[in-house]
C-alpha cells in the first residue's frame, strides 16, 4: 500500500498562483489553481494505490477554503508550521507506509504516472521526479531522514539535484523518473494549454 499526500494552497484569489496574476488576473489564477487541485485529486484517487491525503494551507477551517468542495473519501490535514521543507518533513515523518509526496502544480501527474511511481518505489528506498525548473514534482519515500528537507534552497534550480545528492549520501537506493513540467510562471502556461488541447483531441 502506498499513501499519496498532496500539498495544496487554498485556491483563493490573491493567494494562489500569485506569479500568474499579472497575466491571468487574481480570479483567473485562482481558477487555474482550483482546476489543477481538482485534477491532482482525481488522479490520486483513480490511481487506487491506498489512502489519499490532502495537506492544506491555510488550515481547512480558514475562510479561504469556504466554498471549495473536496472529496469525502480524502483525508484532510493541515500543513505544519515552517518552510516547505519543514512541512514536507512533518508529513513524511508520520507515515508508516510508502509515501508519494506531490504538489498540485504538475501537469503530468496522472493515475498512470502515480502507479508507475509506486511500482518503482517498491524496489528502492526513494524516488524523485524532477521538474524542468530544477525542483521536483514528486518525491517517493520508503524511509525517512530529516536531511532530505533541511537547509534546502527551496524554489531554486538546485532543489532536485541537492535532494538527489543527499539521498545518495545516505546510501539509499534511488529511482529517478522523467523530467516533468510545473505551472508556476507565465511561460509555463503554453505547455499546459498545449497539453489540454492534446487531451481534448483524444
Amino acid at each position: 500500500m502506498t499513501r499519496i499526500i498532496i500539498f495544496a494552497k487554498a485556491p483563493q484569489a490573491g493567494l494562489a498562483k500569485t506569479r500568474l496574476i499579472p497575466l491571468l488576473g487574481a480570479e483567473g489564477a485562482a481558477s487555474l489553481a482550483r482546476r489543477m487541485l481538482d485534477e491532482t485529486l482525481s488522479s490520486a484517487r483513480r490511481a487506487q494505490l491506498g489512502p489519499v491525503e490532502l495537506c492544506v494551507t491555510p488550515p481547512q477551517t480558514d475562510p479561504a477554503w469556504q466554498g471549495v468542495a473536496l472529496p469525502t473519501d480524502v483525508m484532510i490535514t493541515n500543513q505544519s508550521e515552517g518552510d516547505l521543507g519543514d512541512r514536507l518533513a512533518s508529513a513524511a515523518r508520520r507515515c508508516q507506509e510508502a509515501v508519494l509526496l506531490v504538489g498540485t502544480d504538475c501537469v503530468e501527474i496522472s493515475p498512470t504516472l502515480l502507479q508507475e511511481a509506486a511500482t518503482a518505489l517498491a524496489t528502492v528506498d526513494a524516488l524523485l521526479y524532477p521538474t524542468l525548473d530544477g525542483g521536483y514534482a514528486l518525491l517517493g519515500l520508503r524511509r525517512f531522514h530529516p536531511s532530505l528537507f533541511t537547509n534546502i534552497a527551496w524554489s531554486t534550480a538546485s532543489v532536485a539535484e541537492e535532494t538527489v545528492n543527499r539521498i545518495l549520501r545516505l546510501g539509499w537506493s534511488l529511482h529517478q523518473g522523467a523530467v516533468l513540467h510545473d505551472v508556476d510562471k507565465p511561460e509555463d502556461l503554453s505547455y499546459y494549454r498545449a497539453r489540454l488541447a492534446g487531451d481534448s483531441s483524444q
